[in-house]
């Protein structure tokens, strides 16, 4: 591909997330230009369309397929209990630090298809905390929340899961949390008794108040550096002074606009906590965070 070609597709990829966001309403024009091009290009070669120019007309026209690129453009890469070691790291050096709040909210921002977030539920479980803590679990694509809700997992996963849970330091059997039928497991129906799933745009949507603990883990990934920064002000807006912020191990909010909020807790799992509030205004903040 000659220089000249170059500059016409990335001309005609500009006016494709354009055309998304104007049709569409969804933004992808912050997000890094290698990740996206890379999905748009397969889409690309799997629908026989010789340009992207010409995937506009197709998307622009036909919601069917938008919503098939929308697939495409959707990070849905998740496992229960991935890393078992951050979740090591929750059990010793966050849940304790939650323990004696009155209630406990937690918002796992770009739940995907909610294995990351029964994980967790499992995990408060185990640590007598679930009773009175509210999960809400965000993500922008409706089809992986309508997954995430119903809580049910090809069979075949079920050996990693297991070996992820065990790792994490699970307390009791993990055959417990779920049942089986022919080639799918279903989780058990208590652990979904205290999680919210709702969509939510981490682009285009707005804080979610006074939240202790936010989970956004491998999703910031695929941002550049200022819908990074404007996502991290919407995290710090949301937590309460002395709230947690976990984010993915190739994440850091060290080098975001935002940095001076946050102090490191646990460096390796990239765990960090919202510095508590100074001056006349820390008395309101706390008492709005655990009425």
């Amino acid at each position: 591909m000659t220089t000249d070609d170059l500059d016409i597709e990335n001309m005609e990829l500009e006016l494709l997330l354009n055309a998304i966001y104007m049709k569409y309403s969804f933004d992808f024009r912050g997000y890094s230009r290698a990740s996206i091009k890379r999905r748009i290009k397969h889409r690309l070669s799997m629908s026989g369309l010789k340009t992207i120019s010409d995937m506009q007309r197709e998307i622009l026209y036909y919601p069917d397929f938008f919503n098939t690129l929308l697939q495409d453009l959707s990070i849905n890469v998740t496992e229960m209990f991935r890393d078992p070691s951050f979740y090591r790291a929750l059990r010793k050096d966050v849940l304790p630090e939650l323990r004696d709040l009155p209630h406990i909210k937690i918002w796992h921002a770009g739940c995907s298809s909610g294995e990351e977030v029964y994980s967790m539920a499992i995990l408060l479980k185990e640590s007598g905390l679930y009773q009175k803590c509210r999960i809400y679990a965000t993500d922008f694509d409706e089809t992986v929340l309508t997954k995430a809700k119903e809580g049910v997992y090809p069979v075949e996963r079920l050996k990693s899961y297991t070996r992820n849970y065990q790792e994490a330091g699970g307390l009791e059997s993990f055959a417990d949390y779920y049942s089986s039928r022919y080639d799918l497991v279903k989780l058990d129906k208590t652990l979904r008794e205290n999680i919210l799933f709702s969509s939510h745009n981490l682009v285009t949507d707005g804080a979610f108040g006074e939240m202790n603990l936010i989970v956004c883990r491998n999703v910031l990934i695929y941002f550049n550096r200022d819908l990074q920064d404007h996502v991290f002000k919407l995290f710090s807006d949301s937590l309460c002074p002395g709230g947690f912020l976990c984010l993915g191990s190739k994440e850091t909010v060290q080098l975001s606009t935002s940095a001076n909020a946050f102090t490191e807790v646990v460096k390796k799992e990239r765990i960090y906590r919202k510095k508590e509030a100074t001056d006349g205004f820390q008395e309101l903040q706390e008492d709005s965070c655990v009425s």
